[in-house]
């Protein structure tokens, strides 16, 4: 594939995992990401939920074994442009690519009469806003850190379902599953001092005992 694209005039970088693959497209910021799902580490669904969280424009084509009609439904569902099964058309695939390379550069144009509406969620008293980063709480108005806005628009996907810790770190942070932190834990106790008439007794950020945090809005 890397030869067959760098022959059509593309620059290509290989990821042999998913924490690689984060790490690639962090440093390279590339116009378009080539995505299988069943990646060492972090599986490639939670790599695209991961990058969704942050970019919302960038093309992502899965390319699969998992071809089935849930799976694809699934890879779409949490983001991706297309999904192409493997076994796969060469010349399916560089046309795919070339469709999704086209679209992007055409979705950059400014639209100059068109402003784009505020990204808020409300919940309760509460407001967040993730185009600028704050939020208006029971603390008054606060300004939200880059990784505080990643897992509350996280949880807001989420919301009325349950997610694991793991999870939490995979998509949010890009960790592997397997690694052991309380990290996740702090995060729902700032949220809870910010959103919460009774963090005692929470009514949005929830424990789930053996399972993780559930996230339940008005």
């Amino acid at each position: 594939m890397r030869l067959n694209l760098t022959l059509q005039g593309y620059a290509v970088d290989v990821a042999a995992n998913g924490t690689e693959a984060l790490a690639v497209w962090k440093a390279r910021r590339p116009d378009l990401v080539v995505l299988d799902i069943m990646l060492p580490g972090i599986d490639g669904l939670s790599v695209l939920e991961h990058i969704r969280l942050q970019d919302q424009r960038i093309p992502i084509l899965i390319l699969s074994a998992r071809g089935g009609s849930d799976d694809r439904v699934k890879g779409l569902a949490r983001g991706a442009d297309d999904y192409l099964a493997k076994p796969f058309n060469l010349n399916e695939f560089l046309l795919r690519v070339q469709r999704l390379m086209a679209r992007a550069r055409w979705s950059r144009q400014p639209a100059p009469e068109a402003a784009p509406e505020p990204e808020t969620f409300v919940f309760g008293d509460n407001r967040i806003d993730f185009a600028d980063g704050s939020a208006r709480c029971r603390q008054g108005c606060i300004r939200l850190t880059e990784q505080e806005l990643r897992l509350l628009k996280l949880f807001v996907q989420y919301r009325g379902k349950p997610l694991s810790r793991e999870k939490i770190l995979e998509i949010g942070w890009g960790y592997s599953g397997h690694v052991t932190t309380r990290t996740v834990d702090n995060f729902i106790v700032r949220f809870r001092k910010y959103f919460e008439d009774d963090p005692r007794h929470p009514r949005y950020f929830k424990s789930l005992r053996a399972v993780g945090y559930l996230f339940e809005a008005d």
